[in-house]
């Protein structure tokens, strides 16, 4: 266990992954067996706060009332707060189903499969889009996924050189999509709404805002040519269209 004097000095870790702290194995000095933790289960409990709560309010002093010990008991499995995040991180990824890339299905679907489930843990867990733009994204989990992208990626008949280019296209757009959808789910539950009253009101607000009615104005008709009669179903058609431009855009580069 690291001392509270000790972490406030150290400089920022790397990963907790690259501490030769995750998976850290057990001592006699520790509780585990009168309080019931491990490592796993804690893990467990943070990623049901982050997922109740949100980032902001997460706290070690919070996850050790949550699991009814004190906090110097969770610092026995982790040294610090940002390991515990990054330790949550790679724990989500792991509810990914992750498409066999040898199989000899169309990467097109493996791409489409992949996508769709990488924005919906965005959505699922809102916590993440932050972490995994702080994090090293390492762990067994995540790495799973990125080197399934990869493998998807390598049969698209991309050169070599164009594929990290295809990889950031594609799921740098997931990740700003899903981040903007659970956001704006997680505003409209904070305000009381359905995602569809929370849209509504807000562009009525808009529409009786002099200065920005132009504005719907002059996109009244790509509005329109969207369609959709729910944000969700507005949401699914630009989600769907854009991952096939990008998708058109892959089978374009390959062929020439």
């Amino acid at each position: 266990m690291v001392r509270a004097a000790d972490r406030a000095e150290r400089p920022a870790r790397t990963s907790v992954w690259l501490e030769g702290k995750a998976p850290r194995a057990g001592s006699g000095r520790r509780s585990e067996h009168a309080s019931g933790l491990d490592r796993d289960r804690i893990t467990e409990v943070t990623v049901r706060l982050l997922d109740a709560e949100g980032l902001a309010k997460f706290s070690m002093r919070r996850l050790a009332a949550e699991l009814n010990v004190t906090a110097m008991s969770v610092y026995w499995y982790v040294d610090t707060k940002d390991d515990l995040l990054e330790l949550a991180l790679d724990h989500v990824y792991g509810e990914l189903s992750l498409p066999d890339p040898d199989a000899p299905d169309d990467w097109r679907d493996q791409l489409r499969a992949l996508t769709c489930q990488y924005r919906s843990l965005l959505v699922r867990h809102p916590w993440t889009s932050p972490l995994a733009g702080t994090f090293l994204n390492i762990g067994p989990h995540s790495l799973d996924f990125s080197m399934t992208v990869q493998r998807v990626i390598r049969r698209t008949g991309l050169p070599t050189y164009g594929q990290t280019g295809a990889i950031s296209a594609i799921f740098q757009f997931v990740y700003g999509f899903g981040t903007i959808e659970g956001h704006f789910a997680q505003r409209s539950a904070a305000a009381g709404m359905t995602q569809d009253e929370y849209y509504r009101e807000a562009m009525t607000t808009i529409t009786e805002t002099p200065d920005l009615a132009p504005l719907i104005q002059e996109s009244a008709d790509l509005m329109e040519a969207r369609g959709g009669d729910t944000v969700e179903e507005m949401r699914e058609r630009d989600f769907t269209f854009a991952l096939e431009l990008l998708i058109k855009g892959i089978e374009a580069m390959a062929e020439s």
